[in-house]
């Protein structure tokens, strides 16, 4: 069975950073995508990085520069680092773990559409 369990999201300040967490058990493809979608109230899902099994990155244009993925493998865990966080990155974040190629759909559209994610975080940035 899969579990993905998301933490650290929470409230900050325009500027400030959070890191998220993805504590993952259960997905034991040696071929995979793992990543983070946004969701907020009234908005469309957004993919917002992602990080293949062989280790290449991908991330939504509007991310650029502020988020970094990464993974341990030893602890079966994803994180997000965000940095730079504005009030428009205010949503819940869910981690996805899905098939290879969803990391190579154009804005990452179909990283979670195929395979799993987990409950979400909510992050919150104030103006």
């Amino acid at each position: 069975q899969v579990q993905l369990v998301e933490s650290g999201g929470g409230s900050v300040q325009a500027g400030g950073s959070l890191r998220l967490s993805c504590a993952a058990s259960g997905y034991t493809y040696s071929s995979y995508c793992m990543g983070w979608f946004r969701q907020a109230p009234g908005k469309e899902r957004e993919g917002v990085a992602a990080i293949d099994s062989d280790g290449s990155t991908s991330y939504a244009d509007s991310v650029k520069g502020r988020f970094t993925i990464s993974q341990d493998n030893a602890k079966n865990t994803l994180y997000l680092q965000m940095n730079s966080l504005k009030p428009e990155d205010t949503a819940m974040y869910y981690c996805a773990a899905d098939s290879y190629f969803a990391c190579k759909s154009p804005g990452l559209w179909a990283l979670g559409l195929g395979g799993y994610w987990g409950q979400g975080t909510q992050v919150t940035v104030s103006s």
